[in-house]
């Protein structure tokens, strides 16, 4: 069974414990993925940091595919949004504490291995004599 991404419940999760511990939440965005809408003026090599602390935002909503919320930028209004794959890290300002993300999440659950090469019984060594445990200490 597939299971989805696990990238929005532990974003949500580092979002709590950070603020729990009365730190400023950031997120590091992917500003050239499809579908984010970010300030472009703040953009640097690509990325933008963002302070999505309860104080500096509205309506945070972090969902299983949109991060979303309303904030302020030179005291101008906007409105921002994110897939959930161009979240490339959660942390706390003040000390780093945090967990960053792989640029692109696999569209596609890896393979399981092949079947591993299995031993004929007849080249298993046999044991001799009766079968004993010994106590290790």
């Amino acid at each position: 069974m597939a299971m989805t991404s696990s990238r929005p419940y532990m974003i949500r999760a580092i979002y709590e414990w950070v603020v729990d511990n009365g730190c400023t939440p950031y997120i590091l965005v992917n500003a050239l993925h499809d579908s984010v809408f970010v300030p472009q003026q703040y953009v640097q090599d690509g990325q933008i940091v963002l302070n999505i602390s309860p104080s500096a935002v509205v309506g945070l909503h972090v969902g299983n595919d949109f991060l979303t919320f309303s904030g302020r930028f030179g005291g101008v209004p906007q409105e921002v949004s994110a897939p959930i794959s161009a979240i490339l890290g959660v942390y706390a300002k003040e000390n780093g504490q945090g967990m960053l993300f792989d640029a692109e999440e696999p569209d596609v659950p890896p393979k399981p291995p092949g079947p591993r090469p299995s031993a004929s019984l007849s080249k298993l060594p046999t044991a001799k004599g009766k079968p004993s445990l010994k106590v290790v200490k």
